[in-house]
């Protein structure tokens, strides 16, 4: 059991992963619903955050590797899962074994799960992917007649069930006309390849986060939001699309280590790049660092939430601990709590649905990983002026 008095640590509010569940399920009501949980849930929690998804009627999983797939499997993850990204060939049978749906855009990967699952006599669910304009994984859909052409020669592999084919936008959030000849070419790959090849797929999919918000337009079989799920925009201008508002759903939090008073013009902090009034100043040391994921970069410029207000952080942010500026009144004292980022100020920290946060250890970074930022520490949460 994790103590209460840990010095630093990340709370989940899964009841704030509830509230925006059902704000970007509302968005799309005609669509199925996908939560992207890779890289441990956005540093959330892959098995806590995807078995409150299964609970709250969530269609799909998606994880960007066969482990992270694997992990959910092992425990008890029921819910179809998609892998995202590339596996490797010579893995195709643990896709097969795990009941995995695998992405997949290349003859070698369709063979190999073609040959895995029918080794065993079953069918290795697939979903196609193009690529539209994103240029990283898929099939090249400018051409939508050659794309067809490789999407339907993968879908007549046998003991493969070509359940869905999906695209992915680069640029949702910020350039409309971009985005619209994305999911033009996707939508011309479909019509080559239903009027062609009489080929249609039971899912299809090219919706994240931005898309959701954005692109009523683009739902069509199914939407699969990331970054929103956990509480945040994608860019400034979704905010307001999605009625309630989204939730941050972690917190990052420390304790006052100690209450300082410095005599006038005191620098502060290596490099002496910080400095207390000329009248004094008095500090609050926080035992939190870039080994625990606060980033220095926010040195001089970041500041927490403390004692009902921000405070600025002062000076470099060191490897396990920063200072902060107090007011001269300010009634602080070692232990009090200090919030990094988190919900708004005067939100209820226990999360919209009224559940307790879950309170969770952070790993620290190896000494000599400066700047690293912790996982879920995602931007547009940390406390501001």
């Amino acid at each position: 059991m994790i103590r209460q008095t840990m010095r630093t640590w990340a709370e989940i509010s899964l009841g704030n992963l509830e509230h925006n569940y059902r704000a970007l399920r509302a968005c799309a009501p005609n669509s199925g619903f996908l939560g992207v949980v890779k890289a441990n849930a956005y540093g959330h929690g892959a098995v806590p955050v995807a078995k409150r998804l299964e609970e709250l009627g969530a269609d799909y999983l998606a994880v960007a590797c066969l482990d992270e797939g694997a992990e959910l499997r092992r425990a008890g993850l029921e819910l179809p899962i998609l892998i995202l990204g590339h596996t490797p060939p010579e893995q195709a049978p643990e896709v097969v074994e795990l009941g995995l749906t695998q992405t997949v855009f290349t003859p070698e990967l369709a063979g190999a799960l073609s040959r895995a699952a029918g080794a065993v006599g079953t069918r290795a669910k697939v979903h196609l992917k193009l690529d539209t304009g994103m240029s990283r994984l898929g099939i090249l859909a400018h051409d939508p007649e050659r794309a067809a052409q490789e999407v339907a020669a993968l879908c007549d592999l046998p003991h493969l069930d070509a359940e869905g084919i999906f695209t992915h936008f680069a640029n949702a959030d910020g350039d409309e006309g971009y985005t619209m000849l994305q999911f033009t070419r996707f939508l011309d790959v479909l019509a080559e390849l239903e009027n062609k090849y009489h080929r249609q797929f039971a899912i299809r999919h090219c919706a994240a986060s931005a898309a959701v918000l954005h692109y009523p337009c683009t739902h069509l079989d199914m939407v699969r939001p990331g970054v929103a799920l956990y509480g945040h925009y994608p860019d400034p201008s979704c905010q307001g699309l999605d009625g309630p508002g989204l939730l941050p759903v972690m917190s990052f939090k420390t304790r006052v280590a100690a209450v300082r008073d410095l005599p006038a013009n005191t620098p502060v902090s290596y490099g002496c790049t910080g400095q207390v009034g000329a009248e004094g100043g008095r500090m609050a040391v926080l035992p939190v660092g870039y080994a625990d994921g606060l980033h220095r970069v926010l040195s001089n410029q970041g500041s927490v939430w403390l004692a009902g207000k921000t405070r600025p952080i002062l000076g470099r942010v060191c490897m396990d601990m920063c200072m902060v500026a107090l007011d001269g009144d300010a009634r602080v004292k070692p232990g009090d709590e200090a919030e990094i980022f988190g919900p708004p100020a005067g939100r209820d920290p226990g999360g919209a649905g009224g559940h307790h946060p879950v309170r969770v250890a952070v790993r620290r970074l190896a000494p000599g990983a400066p700047g690293v930022c912790m996982t879920a520490a995602v931007t547009g949460g940390l406390r501001g002026p």
